[in-house]
Parts: structure tokens; sequence; C-alpha cells
């Protein structure tokens, strides 16, 4: 490989072809996932359909680089601003509610699983690439009917009670990283950002516009509904639900959690973000392809339910995993026994008013909204997706990052259903072309899955004859092509780096569930035969002290990570260890 340019230039993308009760949300749900199985295994195989493919079966080059203007600061390291100077820290027993304080950093710590450190490389290395990654944003339309909050009535971590500020949270991200000024690691500019899905939580129409202006810039009114007022769980008067507004003793007051008078009001009140100052790109995640995350799509029912005028709230504790099958369990007979449930509860559900902007997006919708010129702020326009990609029903695609680094962004969500991931026989053998076809440059992979998160192979139902690859696959070609640096994702809430023999695998933790993190990536090339990747977590701009008084936006974002915090049946092992967050990780250089 030739020796590249300090700066890391980014460009428009071009496609190269083109049950147990009281556990957490997400064990909650796999659990429950698991009974189909046995099915998924029998449905799995079949002849693979065909690939997309460029002209002559190779990928086309990428168009040549264009200069990213740095900003003026001195390309120094830094730690002001990232986890490597303070991190949100719990005071308080671990038994009741906890305020959050200004903590000590994380420091940094050097991974030497793939390749020696050898002396002097801190003056001697080139930056590759500096970005920025998101993942998990999880933004909600809390009063959605197509949620199933009800759950919560066998498990604590099936409904959280910060969902409700998820905007403001995410705008305040956009903050941080808009502040950085480059790597902290090398100082750098950073040329871009990432998303790595689950940009959105319901699959819902008005959440993807949520989170396209929360990223390029605008306006955002977190309300469904009646725009008058708030019409969801946390004013229904159940004691289930963390009731803020209400003096109502409910289950997370009697943990400790505060009264907030006005905060449904704040919480649905008009929030302007600025918008990454970074071209920024998107990858696709099972909660933006999949209704609820795991559902079939394109299923009409679920769309009546979702833009309706009913609203389940509450079920009898022994119906909560017959309920979780029927809503979440897969097609077929499991959509007849979620009519069933909701017949059979109708004095249960609540009058609420209809909005037909909560409609499930399909993923011809997805692209469309990323293609359409209001959502297109610093660019690209289409976010990494073009009309090609539209055409093609193709949610992949390559992307120039650097002189000598390319992007590719996968699709690993399976359309057969499911929070678990794969990838068809198609995608993969175009994503083999592709490594080949920049064989001589470095790779960085992106997708939403991580490796042990992709076990799902149920059959795509526009493609049935195609076979399904899991993430051993998948980690197994990646392995095959030495110019594959990194595989970066998320879905797991949890951060975690795993070496993988010639590269490393970055999994980040998501912005919804506390500690609510994202990263910034450096890779250098050491010029003694090793390239580093630097990670640095990052957290929101939200001051780290909450002042339940402060209902202004800042207000709110500093509130979404306390209320994380002390989120009911959350997992407390999210942040990783020390080897898992700000990190130098080595690799040896082909």
């Amino acid at each position: 490989m030739s020796r590249t340019r300090s700066a890391a230039p980014t460009v428009s993308p071009t496609p190269t072809a083109s049950p147990a009760p009281l556990v957490d949300r997400r064990a909650f749900l796999a659990a429950a996932g698991a009974v189909g199985a046995s099915t998924a295994l029998a449905l799995a195989y079949g002849a693979g359909a065909a690939p997309t493919a460029a002209p002559g079966g190779t990928a086309p080059p990428l168009v040549a680089p264009e200069p990213v203007v740095a900003p003026p600061v001195p390309r120094v390291p830094y730690a002001e601003g990232t986890t490597l100077a303070s991190v949100a820290t719990p005071r308080g027993a671990p038994a009741g509610y906890r305020r959050l304080a200004e903590g000590p950093g994380w420091d940094r710590v050097v991974r030497r699983d793939l390749a020696a450190a050898h002396p002097g490389r801190d003056d001697r290395r080139t930056v590759l690439a500096a970005f920025a990654q998101l993942t998990d944003l999880h933004l909600v339309d809390v009063q959605n009917p197509l949620r199933h909050e009800y759950l919560r009535v066998r498990a604590a971590g099936a409904w959280r009670p910060q969902e409700a500020l998820s905007v403001a949270g995410a705008v305040s991200l956009v903050a941080r990283v808009n502040s950085l000024p480059g790597g902290p690691a090398t100082g750098a500019p950073l040329s871009f950002a990432m998303t790595t899905g689950d940009n959105t939580d319901n699959n819902s129409s008005i959440e993807l516009d949520w989170f396209l202006t929360a990223l390029s810039g605008g306006r955002i009114t977190p309300n469904s509904g009646d725009p008058r007022h708030y019409e969801g769980v946390q004013n229904s008067g159940h004691p289930l639900y963390w009731q803020p507004d209400s003096a109502l003793r409910d289950a997370d007051k009697l943990r400790g959690f505060p009264g907030v008078p006005g905060f449904l009001e704040a919480a649905t009140r008009t929030v302007t973000s600025p918008g990454l100052h970074l071209p920024w790109y998107s990858t696709v995640g099972n909660h933006d392809s999949l209704p609820g995350g795991c559902c079939t799509p394109d299923d009409p029912f679920l769309a009546e339910i979702a833009t309706g005028g009913r609203k389940l709230e509450l079920l009898p504790a022994d119906e909560a995993i017959r309920a979780y099958l029927a809503v979440l369990g897969g097609p077929g007979p499991g959509r007849r026994e979620f009519a069933d449930l909701l017949k059979a509860h109708g004095r249960r559900a609540r009058s609420v008013t209809p909005d037909e902007r909560r409609v499930p997006f399909t993923r011809a919708g997805y692209l469309r909204a990323h293609l359409d010129p209001r959502h297109t702020g610093p660019g690209p326009h289409g976010h990494g997706y073009t009309a090609a990609d539209l055409d093609a029903d193709r949610l992949y695609y390559t992307f120039r990052i650097a002189e000598d680094v390319v992007g590719v962004s996968l699709d690993t969500t399976d359309p057969g259903g499911h929070h678990t991931g794969s990838v068809g026989s198609g995608q993969l053998r175009w994503l083999d072309r592709t490594l080949r076809a920049h064989r001589y440059e470095h790779v960085l992979v992106f997708s939403h899955h991580t490796s042990t998160s992709m076990d799902n192979t149920l059959p795509d139902p526009a493609r049935p004859a195609e076979r399904r690859h899991g993430g051993a696959e998948l980690a197994a070609l990646l392995a095959r092509h030495r110019n594959v640096r990194a595989w970066i994702n998320g879905h797991s809430h949890r951060n975690r780096i795993t070496p993988h023999g010639t590269f490393w695998e970055v999994t980040t933790a998501s912005h919804v569930d506390f500690p609510q993190l994202a990263r910034v990536v450096e890779v250098t090339d050491n010029r003694d035969g090793t390239l580093s990747l630097f990670t640095t977590l990052v957290e929101s701009d939200a001051p780290y002290r909450t002042d339940f008084g402060d209902l202004s936006q800042r207000g709110l974002a500093a509130l979404y990570r306390e209320l994380a915090c002390n989120a009911p049946g959350a997992r407390s092992d999210l942040a990783g260890g020390p080897g898992d967050r700000n990190t130098e990780l080595l690799l040896k250089r082909c």
C-alpha cells in the first residue's frame, strides 16, 4: 500500500454495486425470541440469489477525494471534552436513585493482541483517517400505539423512563461532536461521522424524520397524535410507569425517582438541532428496518395499529410472555394472535389520537428520506445512499474516506424478522468483490450487528431461495482480506473491542442506555510495519449534574442521561472494560 497524506478528506459516496421475570430489556427479548430458532434453521438454506454487481464483475473505482477544510487548531493530542478527561459518574448507594456528577476519566489502553508496540511511533506516524461513530440513538416516539411498554409487568427493563427525552439527548450528542477540535489522539481534523444503525426505535416515519433532522439540522417537535398534549404511559395513572407530573407514588418513585412537574410538556416541546458540521453517513439497523426491531416489515396490520387510535398500556402479568410472542414472534400466526390479543383486551386499551405519520417506513421509504434534499445538511446527498440503491432495493454501499482508505457500509438486518442479524449471499459476494477491488487500500467496514449477534438465518421474504450467512462467516471473509483494518458496529449497547487475527472489531455502546456514548476513531500508519487504531469515547454536551427545575433543551439532555443511569433493569456492564474504551489498537501493516 502506498503512503497516504496526513489529512483525511471525504467526498460524495459512489456505490460499487450498487423468559424469566426481572431481566434486562435485551435479554428478555432475546430469550423470548429464541422460540423460533429451530424454524429459522430449517428455512435458512437454498440457492443464492443473483448478486448486485458492477459491470465486468468488479467494483468501479471510487472518485478522487476532495479536500476538507481543517479547523484553525494545532494538530496536537487533547483530552478535554472526551472521556479521557472526565466521565459522568453515579454517586450514592447503588440501591437508590443515584445522582450523576463529574468523575475521573478513563485512561487510554494500548492493546498489543495483533502487533507489537514499537518505541518512537508517536513521532513517526501519519494520520490515515479520523472520524466519529454514533450508534443506537433510538429516537423514540413514545406515544406510538405499536410500542409494547406493557411487557414491563414481567421485565422492568422492557420500558425505559428516559425514552421521552431521546431527541434532546441526540441533539446534545450532535453538539458534542461539533465541539471536538479533531481526533483526541492526533489532533487531525475529523472528516465525517457514521451512524451504525438503530437510528429510530419503532421503524416509524416520524422518528425517521426526527433522526434525519437531528443530524442535518433543523427544528424537531418530538410529539405525535394530539399536538396539544402528551398521550402515553407517563400520564396514564398506571403505577407501573414513572408518572413525573403526578403525585402518584408509582413503582419508580418508590425506587427514589423524583417528581418533575412540567416534564411531559417540556419533553414534547420543539427542539432545535444545529446538525452535524461534518459530512455524515448512515448504516441501517434492525430497529430502522423492522417494526419494533423484530417484526417482519410491510405488514398492513402493524401499520393499522401504529397509526390507529387504540393504545394498549397494561396486561396481566401471566400474559406478558404470550404477548411478546404474539407481537414480536414472527409472521403468520403471530399476527393473528396479536389481533386476538388486542380484541381480548380492548377495554384496557386507551383511546389516543390517530396519526398517519407513525406509519412504519419501508426500505424504499428509508432510502427516499435519506435522498430528500431537505435532509442533506452538510452532505453528502443521500448520506451514502444513491438513486441507484433505491432502484436496486439495496442498503449497502462503499464510500471514499481518504486517498488510500475506503469505507464499506453493510446491511445486516434479516428481513425475515427478529432482532439478530445476517447477510444474504448476494451481499456477501458483493463484499468479497469489493474487498478484492480495493486490495491495495485500507478498508474500514461498518455494520449495525456484531459478529456474535448475527445468528439469524430466516429467509428474506423477497428472496426466499437466497441463503443467509451469520457473523462467523462474515468475520472469516473479512479475515481473508488483509486490507480490512476494522469492523465497526453497535447493536449490543455495550463497548467491546475484539481482535480477529488480522483486524479489530470495535463495538460501541448506545446513546439510549447509560453510559450514553459515541466514539472517535483515528487510524494511523506508524511507519514501522504497524498501524494504530485509536478509539476515544465521548459523551453528550449535557451537564453532568441534573437540575430537576431546569427543563431547557440542555437540562433535558442532562436528565436523559441521569434517568438512563437509574432505569430499573438496566445493565451495569455496558461501559465495558478498560480495553474496550479508550484504546490504541495495534495491528500489522501488510
